[in-house]
């Protein structure tokens, strides 16, 4: 079984800080780390391929730092990876993403891909359905829990919903999201960092990949940002405090009466 896990490297903040004048989040002296989402993509492609003697390749799109987010994934025990990264490729939004990850993978091998649902950063879960309709494959989002049966040959996975969840059966290929909860990403051992540099790790360039450049990157990008900001920070709420529980529950009346809330 061959899997592909597109994974992408984000911003470690609790707050994203934003250029006002290009619209875009500033990364400098802000940390990276693997999506969080993509790890559990990872985990379960590995998990596949100890469990059915299978293959398991790492793709990002990225600059040249974002190559720490493959060597994680393949300390965790991913066996390649992909690395595309040129300037041609920058200021791509999710659509110019998924277009040029999905150049790349038609050129491979595969029986599965495995997205994280969505990236922390831009939170629009877009990439991983977009992906599989540029590759003309069936799509099961949201997963939280998958076995495979019919000798490898399908899929049946557990697909959240506002609702609960519905039970989902596809032959492969066919491209998965992962949510939190499908399982718990192991975390690298010594030896798995320091066989990850020695793993195979391909790098791709505009030039390699050759898809003309106004249908990548920034160029190749239908979506305009008007405005990017962080959400307003929340005030501080009311303290009923050195009261007993009679006389909070009259001034707690009082304060929403006042608010028109009763």
């Amino acid at each position: 079984m061959k899997i592909i896990v597109p994974v992408k490297q984000v911003p470690e903040v609790a707050e994203v800080r934003v250029n006002e004048e290009t619209g875009t989040l500033i990364r400098e002296g802000v940390p990276s780390i693997l999506n969080p989402f993509d790890e559990y993509a990872v985990e379960e492609a590995i998990k596949l391929k100890e469990a059915y003697d299978g293959e398991v390749t790492i793709i990002t799109m990225g600059p040249p730092q974002a190559k720490e987010a493959l060597w994680k994934a393949l300390a965790m025990g991913a066996d390649k990876a992909v690395h595309m990264t040129d300037r041609a490729f920058a200021g791509a939004d999710t659509w110019a993403t998924a277009y040029t990850l999905a150049q790349q993978i038609k050129k491979m091998e595969f029986d599965l891909v495995i997205c994280g649902k969505q990236a922390i950063d831009g939170d629009t879960a877009q990439v991983g359905p977009e992906l599989a309709e540029l590759l003309s494959l069936p799509q099961i989002c949201y997963v939280r829990n998958l076995e495979v049966d019919d000798g490898g040959k399908h899929v049946i996975a557990h697909r959240e919903t506002d609702e609960g969840y519905d039970i989902v059966r596809a032959r492969m290929p066919v491209l998965l999201t992962a949510t939190k909860g499908l399982n718990e990403p192991r975390l690298p051992n010594i030896m798995g960092i320091m066989k990850a540099k020695q793993k195979p790790l391909e790098v791709i360039d505009a030039a390699t990949l050759g898809t003309p450049e106004d249908e990548i990157g920034l160029k190749g990008s239908p979506t305009t940002v008007r405005k990017v900001f962080p959400p307003e920070k929340r005030a501080g709420g009311v303290k009923l405090e050195d009261v007993d529980a009679k006389t909070a529950a009259k001034q707690l009346v009082e304060f929403l009466a006042k608010k028109g809330a009763i």
